[in-house]
């Protein structure tokens, strides 16, 4: 799989990254970068004894897009107990970390949370077997927006199916509403989203013209306690009424580490790119996301195409739980580093740490050469 760097989508190749940084502002940023971000995590030694394990978890990755139509159509989905970590440095409010998540992760890609981002083409079909061989709980997957048949919908309650621990199960899911949609475990659905269990499933339409950069995003709120309670480290009694988020991410991750070229999510473009980005909500809350300079147009909206004729220039989109909308805008500021955020400020934070959380930003190739671009990412603790 080639390397790319950015948010998960048509972000730089290593090649270019390494052109637009130099060889030595890659060393200072890459050195610090791996599993943990350079940090050491302790692993939990007061597990549940149902969930007890010999050997360390290993930690998730940044999301990759699973082209499925290369792949004949076919995915498996396997289940894996992981660790997160959000924003594992000591700055700017860190560190943040889940001792616990459960993560998808993808044939052989690394386990991820968000999933994997499964990408088809309107007309094709998708097998994707959830391999639940080494789960230790029943998991299901259900799909957003395709219209696909009654046994396929992944909901145990209504079908009567789920997928036990040490069992697989194959979905067949048709790509027959192009656009942006959203897929989750739909067992116990509010404790299983809130461990992980959420990603961005995208059916291209047929003739799809891609943008110069295009990228996905997932955004969510999540309350720690819920991870902590999973690995042993908390002690509460779970009620999703009385649930309280304290960590804001952007694919899976708060900021400053969004920022990060490699382990996170920014938006790298040249002048003049037209870039599309797939916004999806894997919360409970909505998010109106705000970009700076930069003034762009709603283009979908939960796998519908919305008329031109309904378009306009904005620079705020409120995004709800399950919702997803497509955005796009030109590249044409002057070049600079310019936020992505939530305009929810108290979502913008680790802790009680100003600025984190969820929030990333557009990054024009031409300035991750200058000073002010090593001084972001030393301000963010990853130099060398």
């Amino acid at each position: 799989m080639t390397k790319r760097f950015g948010a998960p989508g048509s972000g730089l190749l290593r090649r270019e990254f390494l052109a637009a940084t130099g060889a030595t502002s890659f060393s200072a940023i890459a050195g610090c970068t791996g599993d943990n971000g350079g940090q050491p995590v302790a692993t939990t030694a007061t597990e549940t004894s149902s969930q007890s394990t010999s050997a360390p978890l290993p930690f998730t990755s940044p999301p990759t897009v699973v082209d499925v139509d290369e792949q004949g159509g076919e995915v498996t989905m396997r289940t894996q107990r992981a660790r997160h970590a959000v924003h594992p440095l000591e700055t700017m409010g860190g560190p943040v970390e889940f001792p616990r998540v459960w993560a998808w992760q993808a044939d052989d890609n690394d386990p991820s949370v968000p999933g994997p981002i499964l990408r088809t083409t309107e007309g094709n079909a998708m097998e994707v077997t959830l391999d639940n061989t080494d789960g230790r709980r029943p998991h299901t997957i259900h799909f957003h927006g395709v219209r696909k048949t009654w046994k396929n919908d992944g909901v145990p309650t209504t079908t009567g199916i789920q997928v036990p621990a040490g069992e697989k199960h194959t979905y067949k899911i048709p790509a027959n509403v192009p656009g942006t949609h959203f897929y989750h475990c739909h067992f116990q659905t509010h404790r299983h989203i809130d461990m992980g269990m959420y990603g961005i499933f995208r059916v291209d339409p047929e003739g799809y013209e891609p943008a110069d950069r295009e990228y996905f995003m997932t955004v969510k709120d999540w309350d720690s306690r819920v991870p902590r309670k999973w690995a042993g480290n908390a002690d509460f009694t779970y009620d999703a009424a009385s649930r309280n988020p304290d960590v804001f991410t952007v694919n899976g991750k708060s900021a400053p580490r969004t920022l990060h070229p490699e382990e996170g999510s920014p938006i790298i473009v040249d002048e003049g790119d037209s870039v599309r980005i797939h916004l999806v909500n894997g919360g409970y809350m909505s998010h109106p996301m705000h970009i700076h300079n930069h003034r762009f147009q709603r283009v979908e909206k939960d796998g519908g195409t919305i008329p031109e004729a309904a378009r306009h220039d904005m620079d705020v989109t409120n995004v709800a739980p399950a919702e997803r909308h497509t955005i796009e805008f030109t590249a044409d500021a002057d070049p600079g580093i310019y936020l992505m955020h939530c305009h929810k400020v108290n979502h913008v934070m680790n802790g009680t740490f100003y600025p984190g959380g969820m929030l990333t930003g557009i990054i024009y190739r031409s300035v991750m050469d200058t000073d002010i671009f090593n001084q972001l990412m030393e301000y963010a603790g990853y130099s060398a």
